[in-house]
């Protein structure tokens, strides 16, 4: 592990919740463990009977839903109507704004069944430039709380407030009368641990580059039964960058990047109501954790000390290889015996494959362009982090602003997730500029 005292501070700190999810809400990488590891010790995201099998990641706060109007739907956003979040679920569909200028500020209490001060808080906004092209700008910024660091004695070392953001850019185009494809450039900074050193080496904050790449359809020329409608599709691949370290004597690890595509069907009920379903599949292309070969003495390492991989691919790789490799890089179902041999379950591997796709899906009823009732459903497969909640939400506008917010119910007891709150306010420039020429 890049850092032993910032994990073992964590855990202590966040004892009720399930490991896996605080690792991935934290960011803590594995990469650290693959080179030194001995005799019966466990790898994260390896058990002993390989039934989780969690991909973690550094700085998953990027893959955090930031706004409520996809946060009341599941966490489905790619293929809905466009709107200045959109910059986080795909930027593609800027250019298909019906608004000349848009702001949107959201804001979200952060697992507040284990930690009272942590939050999201997300800022975007974008401009159309002309009819076929729009450019959009958004900052996410995370706050872990305060953090008390202690060394393996149990000594205070720093009292610190670990935080992270990331800068985003945005550029959307009309490539056709109902296709547009989009692009986005992120700037990522991660400080978790404020300098504080261990025997591992010294801590430092992780940066990191990416980019988007985005694609949207839209057909509103469309007849469902007696029903006038909408249909829409569209896929996002975002954080496609460079890794990240926190130390300078660890191996740098993944950002998550992930792939989001689905449909969208609005029904255009009359002049007054209109109703949206919409399906999102997700699937981080990073490399999933291997299964590693062990007998009765424990893990097995060859001559320079390395772990053996038993089934699966080494994830000790570059971007690209991860990209390409994590659509058939699954480990499976591997049965280890006593005398290292490996026998792997029969078609287990392309069932592990799409156990890693997570699907949100949701709706969005309008009355009247004014109010708005959502709801929704996530589902994570247990394997792979168990994460299944429902959504519940609600907008109105007002003038030239609307304000929406979402609840998140747990479908699981002791969800650290239960209960979350979303909270989003935005403000309509093209209607403010409309209103200021009635007055004049």
């Amino acid at each position: 592990m890049y850092l032993s005292i910032f994990a073992t501070q964590f855990l202590n700190m966040l004892q009720r919740a399930p490991i896996v999810l605080i690792l991935c809400v934290f960011g803590l990488g594995i990469s650290g463990l693959q080179a030194q590891i001995t005799g019966t010790q466990q790898i994260i995201g390896q058990t002993d009977d390989n039934t989780i099998k969690t991909i973690t990641t550094a700085v998953p706060f990027l893959i955090i839903g930031p706004d409520t109007r996809s946060g009341a739907m599941g966490d489905a956003g790619v293929a809905i109507s466009p709107d200045a979040n959109s910059i986080h679920w795909n930027p593609a569909k800027l250019a298909f704004a019906e608004k000349d200028m848009e702001l949107s500020l959201s804001y979200s209490p952060w697992l507040r069944k284990l930690v009272r001060d942590m939050n999201l808080a997300y800022l975007s906004g974008y401009k159309k430039i002309g009819d076929n092209q729009a450019v959009g700008a958004a900052l996410r910024y995370f706050s872990l709380g305060s953090i008390q660091f202690t060394d393996n004695q149990g000594t205070n070392l720093l009292l610190f407030k670990p935080t992270e953001f990331s800068i985003d850019g945005a550029y959307s185009i009309k490539l056709s009368e109902r296709f547009s494809g989009g692009l986005g450039a992120r700037f990522i900074y991660s400080n978790l641990t404020g300098g504080v050193s261990n025997t591992g080496g010294d801590s430092k904050p992780g940066s990191a580059f990416a980019v988007d790449v985005a694609g949207y359809y839209t057909n509103d020329d469309v007849r469902i039964g007696n029903f006038d409608a909408i249909i829409s599709a569209g896929f996002n691949i975002s954080n496609i960058g460079s890794k990240m370290s926190y130390s300078s004597a660890a191996q740098r690890d993944f950002i998550p990047v992930n792939l989001r595509i689905g449909p969208a069907v609005t029904l255009l009920l009359d002049e007054f109501n209109s109703l949206t379903f919409t399906v999102d599949a997700n699937k981080l292309l990073v490399p999933s954790i291997p299964v590693y070969a062990s007998d009765s003495s424990g893990f097995i390492t060859d001559a320079n000390g390395n772990l053996v991989v038993a089934s699966g691919r080494d994830n000790n790789i570059g971007v690209a290889s991860g990209i390409f490799g994590s659509f058939t890089d699954a480990p499976g179902n591997v049965t280890q015996y006593a005398d290292g041999s490996v026998d792997i379950e029969k078609g287990s591997v392309f069932r592990e494959e799409m156990q890693e796709v997570n699907i949100a899906t949701g709706f969005e009823y309008w009355y009247a362009d004014q109010f708005a009732l959502r709801g929704g459903y996530f589902y994570e497969n247990p394997v792979k982090g168990n994460r299944q909640f429902f959504t519940l939400g609600a907008g109105v506008k007002y003038n030239i602003f609307s304000f929406d917010f979402s609840y998140l119910i747990a479908a699981q007891q002791r969800n650290p997730l239960a209960n979350t709150l979303r909270f989003t306010l935005k403000l309509n420039f093209a209607e403010a500029r409309a209103a200021k020429n009635e007055e004049n």
